[in-house]
């Protein structure tokens, strides 16, 4: 069966918007490993700041990836977790993380 050029070139264009942000990345995989509460995953990304995450949350949630639960405490609890179609982005990020590493060792050892 023939390759739809045009039809993998608009699915890789989705996926580089996607992951073309500094930030998406980086807190998709603080999602992934537990982190739950606003402050946790903002101390997990160094670097990160406060208006940067709260758009990156907002953006995700938008695009499903992102679930947030707001618990009617007293302070008000605010919770985010990775949805099931997030998770599904996990392998990718976790080959991503291989070819990182592999990389780095190729660059360095000129």
């Amino acid at each position: 069966m023939k390759r739809n050029q045009a039809d993998e070139l608009m699915a890789l264009q989705d996926t580089l918007y996607f992951i073309g942000g500094k930030w998406r990345i980086p807190v998709i995989n603080s999602l992934c490993n537990g982190n739950r509460r606003f402050r946790e995953i903002e101390r997990s990304i160094p670097g990160i700041t406060t208006r940067m995450l709260s758009k990156e949350l907002k953006d995700m949630e938008m695009n499903k990836l992102v679930k947030r639960t707001v618990y009617p405490d007293s302070p008000v609890l605010v919770e985010y977790e990775p949805t099931e179609y997030c998770r599904t982005f996990g392998s990718i990020i976790l080959e991503m993380i291989k070819w990182g590493k592999a990389h780095r060792r190729v660059v360095t050892q000129s």
